[in-house]
């Protein structure tokens, strides 16, 4: 877009109302509050006059947004949805979580965590029929020092193999998610998927602005993670599979070389780890060891 130079004039005109605007929030009682709400108008302000956004543009980015709205509910969330795909949810995870250490990287939540999910024993069956190859995850929980960690609290959730979250079904299932504890050593286990690619929601809104940008909705193969433990920083992460053509393209920018694990396929043969009996169908098996940086003092 080309636009005529700027007189002193109108430059002025416009600087004034940046101030006017970031000046009304001087009386806000809450500092914290008053620095977000003084900079957001700064860097919203700054936006609008470098890009000269029209009054049209502007329009359409109401009804944009609105539009994310409607579509919003306890089922579906599009604007988590829309911070994911434009970084936003990934630079907040950065910004965070600094380095500690060997302590295990950060990546985004998602929109498709449900409270409450299943409790399974360390071996347990995470799936509860949801539809994909089984797949063996194990590791330890441990702190940066390598003391591992008991009694750390484990959320698992995936995608099945079609591709949907159980929450994306209109039959209340529970699938494909559960909770479960380290055992006294630190270690845990369980029967999982072996995660496929597939795509975010991409029949509402945010689906229309990466369609019109040309940007693709799918997301790297994966598997959700969220670990807790007492006087240890929460950790929100996935594991990724080594090999996945979507690793570069990943559409919420979540891919880190850290979390890339090898998944090993097993033939229908093949003993499985607590001798649970599969009926001769092929399945994987992959490690993944979490380690924890201290909660923030």
């Amino acid at each position: 877009m080309t636009t005529s130079p700027i007189s002193p004039e109108q430059t002025q005109r416009e600087e004034e109302l940046v101030r006017t605007v970031i000046a009304s929030f001087d009386d806000t009682s809450d500092p914290r509050l008053k620095e977000i709400m003084q900079k957001l108008v700064q860097h919203l302000h700054n936006f609008v006059r470098d890009v000269r956004l029209s009054e049209s543009e502007w329009d359409k980015m109401i009804e944009f947004l609105t539009a994310v709205g409607h579509i919003t509910d306890d089922r579906r969330q599009e604007f988590i949805l829309l911070s994911d795909v434009l970084g936003i949810s990934m630079q907040t995870v950065a910004v965070n979580n600094e380095a500690n250490g060997d302590a295990t990287e950060a990546t985004v939540f998602g929109p498709f965590f449900v409270d409450d999910a299943p409790l399974i024993e360390n071996g347990g069956d995470m799936a509860f029929g949801a539809t994909g190859q089984a797949c063996w995850v194990e590791g330890t929980v441990t702190d940066v020092a390598g003391t591992p960690i008991p009694g750390a609290r484990i959320e698992i959730w995936e995608a099945d193999d079609d591709g949907f979250y159980d929450v994306q079904y209109t039959d209340g299932r529970v699938a494909a998610r559960a909770h479960m504890y380290s055992d006294a050593e630190g270690k845990y286990s369980f029967w999982g998927l072996t995660p496929t690619p597939y795509p975010i929601p991409h029949d509402g809104p945010v689906g229309k602005m990466l369609e019109a940008t040309g940007r693709s909705p799918m997301r790297a193969s994966h598997l959700h993670f969220m670990v807790t433990a007492p006087n240890m920083r929460k950790l929100v992460t996935h594991i990724f599979v080594h090999g996945d053509e979507l690793l570069e393209g990943d559409s919420v920018f979540g891919v880190k070389d850290s979390l890339v694990k090898h998944f090993h396929y097993q033939s229908g043969d093949t003993p499985t780890p607590n001798g649970r009996d599969l009926g001769g169908r092929p399945w994987a098996r992959t490690d993944f060891n979490i380690v924890l940086a201290p909660a923030l003092s």
